[in-house]
């Protein structure tokens, strides 16, 4: 096994991230979806240790204080995601290359610490528009939270330049395709 990398995705919220990430990982046996870590109270069907650990406040300040993130942040008010390096070592122990589908800030950190050993791959949606349907759609998302995610979404816009890759998704079946392709000129 040649040493691990990381692909790292990052995306507004709705622009179907999840879904390429998702897509990846039933294509590719030497991917493994790396678990973030979070202080938000788990959403209907997640699962702690699959989706997220979920950690309280306090255990979340003590693993910053024992420099035991690669990357985190304080998303939303009191609402803290970050990455494990355990976790990251955990994968590559495995022979695996480690798959992230994180926020746009924790991506360009995790870029900026692994360098030329991560590919940073940003999802963007055809439109703003196009992804307040989608947000809307969802319905996992109050009105006010949904203002919330769209004003956030119009700022990280913004950082897709930074990216090494912009996938726009507006055909769900031609970004799966465009994300194996780049996927594989990274790893093969």
């Amino acid at each position: 096994m040649k040493e691990g990398k990381l692909i790292i995705f990052s995306a507004p919220s709705g622009a179907g991230k999840t879904t390429l990430v998702r897509h990846l990982l039933s294509k590719r046996n030497d991917l493994a979806f790396s678990v973030s870590c979070c202080t938000r109270e788990p959403r209907k069907g997640e699962k702690n240790g699959v989706d997220y650990y979920f950690l309280t406040p306090e255990e979340f300040k003590q693993k910053v204080k024992n420099n035991e993130f690669a990357e985190w942040e304080e998303v939303y008010e009191n609402h803290c995601y970050g990455t494990l390096n355990s976790e990251i070592e955990r994968i590559w122990a495995e022979g695996k290359h480690v798959i992230f589908d994180i926020d746009v800030i924790g991506g360009m950190n995790l870029k900026n610490k692994f360098g030329e050993r991560a590919l940073s791959v940003f999802v963007q949606p055809p439109s703003v528009e196009a992804l307040a349907v989608r947000l809307t759609n969802r319905n996992t998302d109050s009105e006010e939270k949904l203002k919330m995610r769209i004003a956030k979404a119009e700022k990280e816009l913004e950082f897709a330049p930074k990216f090494d890759e912009i996938i726009i998704n507006d055909d769900l079946e031609k970004a799966k395709t465009e994300v194996e392709k780049v996927i594989s000129k990274f790893l093969d």
